[in-house]
């Protein structure tokens, strides 16, 4: 017969007093620029962000009336990935559109 690989009392329980933080959120801005198009913006909103088109309206106007908008607030890594996300789509599509990450 073989023996238990672990016995009850090596059991490796969390310390009680250890008390886990919530992971620091990130927000992805768009900046106003003088050449994107707001449809563009509106195609960024609904493809990478996945926003219904009515919310993606809203934000590109707040970027086009205020100079930048929220599109969204996620933790560091996937704020990242969408900002980049946001500059190769822009790129390709031969816009200067500018994603920026900010601590909320």
């Amino acid at each position: 017969m073989l023996p238990p690989r672990f016995a009850p009392e090596e059991t490796a329980l969390a310390d009680p007093a250890t008390k886990l933080e919530k992971p620091k959120l990130f927000k992805v801005l768009l900046h106003n620029d003088d050449y994107t198009t707001m449809e563009f913006v509106v195609f960024v909103l609904e493809s990478i962000f996945h926003l219904k088109e009515s919310e993606a309206i809203r934000i590109m106007l707040s970027v086009h009336t205020k100079g930048v908008g929220v599109a969204g607030i996620y933790t560091f890594e996937i704020a990242e990935t969408k900002a980049g996300q946001v500059t190769t789509l822009a790129r390709a599509s031969e816009f200067p559109l500018l994603a920026t990450v900010e601590q909320e």
